[in-house]
This record gives C-alpha cells, sequence and structure tokens, in this order.
C-alpha cells in the first residue's frame, strides 16, 4: 500500500460526489495543484488529471495545496485505522490528540514500543506521509477552519492551532495558499456569528451515523446538572473544565447536512482543538460505518443486526473519571440509581457553574478533589466509595491515563488493581474511554445472552472466542449485540 490509491477504486463515489467517502480519499487535481474532497462542488476534473490519496496529509506533502471551495479542513477526517496495522491507527489517535504538539516522534516512538525509523516507514506506507506532516496538515486545517467560520481574532487563531508564534503562523499560510490569514479570512463568504454567543463550528460526519440512539443513550445516564440533553433540538449539552478553567458545549445534530454544530464557551482559546478533538472522540465522528458494516454483513451473526442499525457508533465520553466513578456506582444497582448517585457526587463534590443553558449547575470534580472527598451519607457504599477514591489517586498520580497511550490490555489491568474494581468495570472504561475500535468487555452478561442461540447464556470465554471474527471492530459489534438484546425483549 502507498500513499497513492486506485482511481478505479472510488471513480464512481468521485463522479457522484457520494458524501459516504468523504474524508476517506483526497483528489490530487494536476492541472491546478489543488487536493479536493470527493464532494467538491466544482466541475469534475477528468480521470486522467488526477491523483487519489489516502490523507490529506500525504496530497499536501505530494505538493498540493487545499482547495478554498470544498475546505477540506471540513471533511470528517480520514479514519484512523481502515487497512492500517494497529501501531499506525494508535499513533494516528495519539497526534490527533495534540501528542506531537508537546513531544517528538522519538518519544511518540517509544510510547508505541517501536522506533522512529520503523513508524516513519508505517506512515509512508500507510498514511503516505511523515507523522510530523500529519500533525502539521492538523494544525494548518484547524487554523483555516477558525479563520472561515469564527470572529476570533488571528493571534487567538494562531495559538488555539498549535502555531508557536503569529511570525511562523503567517508563514505557513503564505507558503500553502499564497495569501496571509488576513487576506483569506476577507474572502470568507457568509454570516459571521455575533460576539458573546460563544465560538462556533461545525463539524462533519459520514453518513450513515445513529446520532439519536446516542443521544438517547447519554440521556438515560445523564449526570444532572452537568450533562443536559434535548431530544427535541437534537442537541447535547454539558460543562467542562480544562486546566482549571471551566465552561460549556452544546453539541446539535443536523441530518440534512450530515454534521455536528459545536458550540464553545470557554474562556481560553489554546484549548479549542482539544475541545473540538474530545468532541468528535465522544460521538465517534471519524468512523466509517460503510466500512464497518461491509465486515458484519460477512457474518452469520451479526448481518440481519447490522443491516437493521445503519450508522451504529461507539458512544465515547469528555471525561475519563466521570465515566470511571459513574461505572463503579453502577455496580449491582440500575441504571437510574446510579444516575442519581452520580448526581450526589457532583452536587456535592462539584465547582457551581452559572453558564449558558439553565440546565447546567455543576462541573464534575477532579480527580484531586475526589481522591479527599467525603462521599459518605450519599447511599454509596462503602466499598465503592474507596474504589472511587483510590482511582482518584492513581489519576492524580499519573498512574491512570485516560489519553490513549496505554494499550486497552494494560489500561484493564491496572483499573483491576483497585480493590472494587472488576473485568467488567475496567473494560466498560475502556469501550467509553480509550477510542479502541476493538475494545470488548466480553464478561457482560448481557452481551454473553445477545450472543447466544436458543436464549442460552455463552461463559466469557465463550464469547471471547467468538469474537475472534469480530477483530477489529469488536467495539462496534458491543454496541450491536447491545442493540440486538433491546429490540430482542422489547419484541417480547
Amino acid at each position: 500500500m502507498t500513499a497513492l490509491i486506485n482511481t478505479d477504486e472510488f471513480e464512481n463515489a468521485r463522479q457522484s460526489r457520494d458524501p459516504r467517502f468523504d474524508g476517506r480519499f483526497f483528489i490530487g487535481v494536476l492541472t491546478t495543484g489543488i487536493y479536493c474532497r470527493p464532494i467538491c462542488p466544482v466541475r469534475i476534473p477528468k480521470k486522467e488529471n488526477i491523483q487519489l490519496y489516502r490523507s490529506a496529509a500525504s496530497a499536501f506533502e505530494a505538493g498540493f495545496r487545499p482547495c478554498l471551495r470544498c475546505r477540506p479542513e471540513s471533511s470528517p477526517g480520514t479514519p484512523a485505522w481502515i487497512g492500517a496495522p494497529y501501531k499506525v491507527s494508535k499513533a494516528l489517535h495519539l497526534i490527533a490528540s495534540g501528542n506531537l504538539d508537546r513531544s517528538s516522534v522519538d518519544e511518540l516512538a517509544e510510547q508505541l514500543s517501536i522506533g522512529p525509523r520503523q513508524l516513519s516507514r508505517l506512515f509512508q506506507q500507510y498514511v503516505g506521509a511523515s507523522p510530523i506532516a500529519v500533525a502539521q496538515t492538523q494544525r494548518l486545517h484547524f487554523a483555516k477552519k477558525l479563520l472561515d467560520e469564527t470572529n476570533l481574532p488571528l493571534s487567538e487563531v494562531c495559538f488555539a492551532a498549535g502555531f508557536g508564534s503569529v511570525r511562523r503562523f503567517n508563514a505557513v499560510f503564505q507558503s500553502t495558499y499564497a495569501r496571509s490569514p488576513k487576506e483569506l479570512r476577507k474572502g470568507v463568504r457568509g454570516t459571521q456569528q455575533t460576539k458573546g454567543e460563544g465560538i462556533r463550528v461545525r463539524l462533519s460526519y459520514r453518513p450513515p451515523l445513529d446520532w439519536k440512539s446516542m443521544l438517547a443513550y447519554l440521556e438515560y445516564r445523564k449526570i444532572p446538572g452537568v450533562e443536559f440533553i434535548d431530544l427535541e433540538q437534537n442537541a447535547y449539552y454539558r460543562t467542562i473544565a480544562i486546566d482549571g478553567n471551566v465552561g460549556d458545549i452544546c453539541a446539535q445534530f443536523s441530518e440534512a447536512e450530515h454534521s455536528v454544530m459545536l458550540q464553545i464557551n470557554f474562556p481560553d482559546t489554546r484549548h479549542l482543538y482539544h475541545i473540538v478533538e474530545k468532541v468528535r472522540l465522544l460521538f465517534d465522528l471519524k468512523a466509517d460505518s460503510e466500512e464497518i458494516e461491509r465486515f458484519f454483513s460477512r457474518d452469520a451473526l451479526l448481518k440481519k443486526v447490522v443491516k437493521k442499525n445503519p450508522g451504529t457508533r461507539v458512544t465515547g465520553c469528555w471525561d475519563g473519571l466521570e465515566v470511571t466513578v459513574r461505572a463503579i456506582l453502577g455496580q449491582q444497582v440500575t441504571v437510574k440509581a446510579a444516575t442519581t448517585l452520580a448526581g450526589r457526587v457532583a452536587q456535592r463534590c462539584g465547582e457551581n457553574y452559572n453558564g449558558s443553558s439553565e440546565h447546567l449547575t455543576r462541573v464534575f470534580p477532579t480527580a484531586k478533589i475526589l481522591a479527599k472527598a467525603d462521599l459518605n451519607g450519599m447511599g454509596i457504599v462503602g466499598q465503592r466509595i474507596a474504589a472511587i477514591k483510590a482511582v482518584a489517586a492513581m489519576i492524580e498520580a499519573g498512574e491512570v491515563v485516560f489519553d490513549g497511550v496505554l494499550e486497552t490490555e494494560e489500561f484493564v489491568r491496572r483499573l483491576c488493581e483497585i480493590k472494587g474494581i472488576g473485568h467488567w468495570t475496567a473494560h466498560y472504561v475502556a469501550l467509553r474511554v480509550l477510542s479502541d475500535p476493538d475494545a470488548f468487555p466480553y464478561s457482560d452478561l448481557i452481551l454473553r445472552r445477545a450472543a447466544a442461540n436458543n436464549q442460552e447464556t455463552l461463559t466469557p470465554k465463550a464469547l471471547l472466542e467468538l469474537s475472534e471474527v469480530w477483530r477489529p471492530w469488536r467495539a462496534y459489534a458491543v454496541i450491536l449485540l447491545w442493540k440486538h438484546y433491546q429490540q430482542s425483549v422489547r419484541k417480547k
């Protein structure tokens, strides 16, 4: 595999401007030196005048510049793990999370337990660009998006996108677009947002996406005061905290436009990319349902389930600690009871908040606060209190991290070292937190029932063996089986 891909493979998608392929490949136009998304509205170039690339970074590194009409920075992004080995997909996930803004390629390779030369070779083979080029393209695209969609001052756009200086910011834009950031912004058409309403950016996704079931899932588990779901407006609200600053976000889905309008109310714009990336992971916006569903359609057990549930994605989370506490509280109690207890924890230990929505009144407590908090008298049993405080202490000490550096099994092992956290809890947290498409809580009772025939219940070992054929998409198999079980129970 190389950066270039066979034009025949995606010719129909290119000719029809199929939105399902947006971000799966990029078109380098030899006659103009521009690279485009497959949905670009300009006249479709002749086949002999194009080259197709697996990622925007590979097109950029080949010398093409981004199209100003279709704006490659607004695509759903390249699905990181399609066709690539685990190490590459893991590295892409870490780079998207800002890893190379804080460390070097050598340190990235060390985190992946491979050499930097091997990492570079793998990137050239499967992505068609170096890790640095991927990070630079990511930075450039986000800056261009902020220029087009917000009224942020240019200096704030510069640092929000991760550029080290305004001089470097201007130089990169001049060399890429032959225009300065200021000149590019002057050419933007359309309505700009007004001052005081927060920062709004539009995030695209590849259809299909069953966001209604994701919102329903979050609605059933929302922490009062911290989260609010408006099902009539197709919107998810929540409070957020980063580096001591607090704010809130609202993500509103549009089926017609295949997008999420994200409104961010946060005082420090340097964290904007981090916020946007976490929302993409929360709603699994980069996934390619077409690819995943094609894979499962060959499986005897899942082919009917996937046909009935198109666009199934894995609902992530905003905060790993929050999900872990919620999972601990949910042991041996109903979902509703766990929600009540989580709300009590937020009410007692979380910070007061008064933001853009009257429904958002609390910020979930930090690990530092929870490690020393008094959680007695709220209906939480002693063993769960001890587990919550222990995991908070480990997070505060850096022994448990949610940034995706740890492989799933190592992450699960560390959580299971805490008394009161078993394999089910640890695997469930991994499924929600790590963005690992192959995470699989094989001890889950509902999964063991949903995957069995004749109303039996598989053993964890039997389910684990059965799941081997679902690699590397086992996390999606989990969501499909949960949906299948719920739908079967409803029929009865």
